[in-house]
């Protein structure tokens, strides 16, 4: 099934792929908010991985049935984890603002999915 509105499910996945690559790099303003959480260096090479998964999943989901529903689940669950990372270090800002704003378009992605 088509996500209707359609527009969303590629927005948030050019998002994600535009994260994957500064993950990647990694730019110094993902260093520096990956710091103040506390998450450990070994696990940050797997976070373009994801990144770039969700990505594909996204825009698969616009042919494939439920891989989008499911892709934005799995979004909804990363960005909670990450909003309440930042909430435990009192990361009260501009990253958990952003943290907090793709959680609530994954969520609109995935009701469009529905």
């Amino acid at each position: 099934m088509i996500p209707d509105p359609v527009w969303p499910a590629p927005v948030l996945a050019a998002v994600q792929l535009a994260d994957a690559v500064f993950c990647a790099i990694p730019t110094g303003f993902v260093t520096r908010c990956l710091d103040d959480v506390g998450l450990p260096v070994r696990y940050r090479p797997f976070l373009p991985v994801l990144k770039f998964g969700a990505a594909a999943g996204l825009l698969a989901g616009l042919w494939i049935e439920y891989l989008g529903a499911v892709t934005a689940a799995g979004l909804i669950l990363y960005f909670i984890l990450a909003v309440a990372a930042h909430i435990r270090v009192r990361d009260i800002g501009r990253n958990m603002l952003n943290a907090s704003v793709i959680l609530a378009f994954s969520a609109f992605v995935f009701v469009t999915f529905l």
